[in-house]
C-alpha cells in the first residue's frame, strides 16, 4: 500500500508528507485549475468523454519525436491517450529486451523506499537506467541536547554491492532533517555535529553522498519566516555542501561526495519567505550538486483532481527558474514525477482516499473494467467507478503518455528527473527511461 500523503503542512519524514503549502496559488494558474476542476465534475456528472478532436490535437502537438524516444513503443503504438484497460493489463509487465539502454539521457534520480520492496528490484533491473539512486533511509534528530542519525539498520550492503556491480548510478542515501531547527540553525555546536555525522555516515557506508530534505520542515516550523533563521538555514546548506565537497569519494578518489537538497514548489509567482526560489538557487549553487523539485501532489482528497498537471509544472518552473542567472542552473534540476497514483472519493458530501500503487492501480482496472479518459489539460489519464458500497470515485495513475509528455518537457527545459518512487510504477514505466 503507497502510504497516505498529507498536505505538506506538518512535519514528516516522508515526501508524501512533508512540504508547505500555506500560500494561494497564482491567480493566473487558478483560473487554468479551477478550469480543470470544473471539467473533471462535468465528466463526474454526465461521464462525457473527451472530444475525439481535443484528443488528435493533444497528441499531435506534444506526443515525443519518434526519430528519437521509444521507438519500439512507438512502432508498438502504445503511447497513446487513448488508451483501453484491458491493454494496460496485458501490457504493463513487458520490457524491452535492452533493459539497460537509456533512451533519456539526461540525468535521472529515483527514490527507494524501504516500505516498497519491489523498488528496490526495479533498482537492480535498470540500474543503467538511472544517474542516481537514494534510498529513503534517514532521519537527523534531536536527542537530548544532541543530535543522533537514525536508521543505518534499513542500509543493505548486498544490495548497494550489486548495484555498483551492474551500472555506475551513485547511491545517495535521502536524509531528513528532523532536529528542532531553531537549536540546530542557531548553535554552532550542533550544525557542525550534524555535519560530522552525516559525512562520518558516507565514509563509514561508503556511499557517494546524500540527499537532504529539510526546506519544508522548516516551512512548518515557521523557521523560513524569520530573516535571519532563513539567512542561518541557506549557510547551514552551503556549509553542509562546502564540507562534503571537500571529502573525497571512498570508491573514487577522483569525485567528491555529492549533496542533493529536496526543494517543494513555490505556489505564487510572488514568492512567500518559505517558498524556494531564484535567489536561493542562486545562492545555493555552489555548494548543491542538484536540487530535487518535488513537482507532484498537486490535488488531495481534500481538493481531488490530476496529480500534478502539466500546466503547473510548467508554472513552477517558469518560477523557479525566472530570471537569467536561475535559468543558467537549468541542468541542476531532478523535475519530479510521481509513478504511484491517487484513489479519490468524489461522491457529494464525501470525501478520501488516497495513494495507491501499480499493483492497486491494476486491481482495480481488473475489477472495474472503467473507460479510461485523457484530461488535455492537466496531461493526465483517468477513470470513474463505483464502489461495493455504491460511492464514487476518481482514479488518476501515470500512464506511457503522461509520463513522456513530462519527459519531453523535462528535455525542453534541459532539466533532469526525479522518481518518486520506482517501486509504485508499472514495469513497462522504465521502458521510458
Amino acid at each position: 500500500m503507497a502510504r497516505k500523503r498529507g498536505r505538506r503542512v506538518a512535519p514528516s519524514s516522508d515526501h508524501h508528507e512533508t512540504g508547505a503549502k500555506t500560500s494561494t496559488r497564482p491567480d493566473q494558474f487558478s483560473e487554468a485549475a479551477a478550469s480543470d476542476r470544473k471539467l473533471i465534475t462535468i465528466f463526474i456528472v454526465f461521464f462525457v468523454v473527451i472530444p475525439a478532436v481535443s484528443v488528435l490535437v493533444y497528441r499531435i502537438k506534444y506526443a515525443p519525436n519518434k526519430d528519437s524516444s521509444y521507438p519500439q513503443f512507438q512502432e508498438d503504438g502504445l503511447v497513446k491517450t487513448d488508451v483501453d484497460y484491458q491493454e494496460i493489463l496485458d501490457e504493463n509487465s513487458k520490457v524491452l529486451k535492452n533493459e539497460s539502454h537509456r533512451h533519456y539521457t539526461y540525468p535521472v534520480l529515483a527514490y527507494i523506499t524501504p516500505w516498497n520492496s519491489k523498488g528496490y528490484e526495479m533498482a537492480k533491473r535498470f540500474t543503467n537506467k538511472f544517474t542516481i539512486l537514494s534510498p529513503v533511509w534517514y532521519d537527523l534528530k534531536s536527542q537530548g541536547t544532541g543530535l543522533v542519525l537514525e536508521g543505518r539498520h534499513n542500509a543493505d550492503m548486498g544490495w548497494i554491492s550489486e548495484l555498483r556491480r551492474n551500472g555506475n548510478a551513485l547511491v545517495l542515501p535521502r536524509v531528513v532533517l528532523e532536529a528542532f531547527p531553531k537549536e540546530l540553525l542557531k548553535k554552532k555546536k550542533l550544525r557542525d555535529k550534524a555535519i560530522d555525522l552525516i559525512i562520518s555516515e558516507c565514509k563509514e557506508m561508503e556511499y557517494d553522498g546524500i540527499v537532504l530534505e529539510s526546506w519544508s520542515r522548516w516551512a512548518a516550523y515557521g523557521i523560513l519566516h524569520d530573516p535571519e533563521l532563513r539567512n542561518k538555514a541557506l549557510q547551514f546548506i552551503k556549509q553542509l555542501g562546502h564540507a562534503m565537497h571537500s571529502v573525497s569519494s571512498s570508491r573514487n578518489g577522483k569525485q567528491y561526495l555529492q549533496l542533493v537538497y529536496v526543494i517543494g514548489p513555490p505556489y505564487a509567482e510572488k514568492l512567500q519567505p518559505h517558498d524556494f526560489g531564484p535567489e536561493d538557487l542562486q545562492s545555493l549553487s555552489d555548494d548543491v550538486d542538484g536540487f530535487s523539485f518535488m513537482t507532484y501532489d498537486f490535488s488531495s482528497p481534500h481538493n481531488p483532481g490530476p496529480n500534478a498537471p502539466l500546466k503547473w509544472i510548467r508554472f513552477t518552473l517558469q518560477i523557479l527558474l525566472g530570471n537569467s542567472g536561475a535559468r543558467a542552473l537549468a541542468n541542476k534540476i531532478f523535475l519530479g514525477i510521481n509513478f504511484y497514483g491517487n484513489d479519490f472519493v468524489i461522491s457529494e458530501g464525501s470525501e478520501g482516499g488516497g495513494a495507491i500503487t501499480g499493483r492497486e492501480y491494476l486491481s482495480l482496472l481488473e475489477k472495474h473494467k472503467p473507460k479510461l479518459q485523457w484530461e488535455k489539460n492537466s496531461g493526465e489519464h483517468f477513470f470513474l467507478y463505483v464502489d461495493d458500497e455504491h460511492i464514487n470515485h476518481a482514479v488518476f495513475y501515470p500512464s506511457l503518455m503522461s509520463i513522456s509528455i513530462r519527459l519531453e518537457e523535462a528535455r525542453l527545459q534541459g532539466v533532469g528527473i526525479s522518481i518518486w518512487e520506482i517501486g509504485q510504477g508499472l514495469d513497462y514505466f522504465f521502458n521510458l527511461l
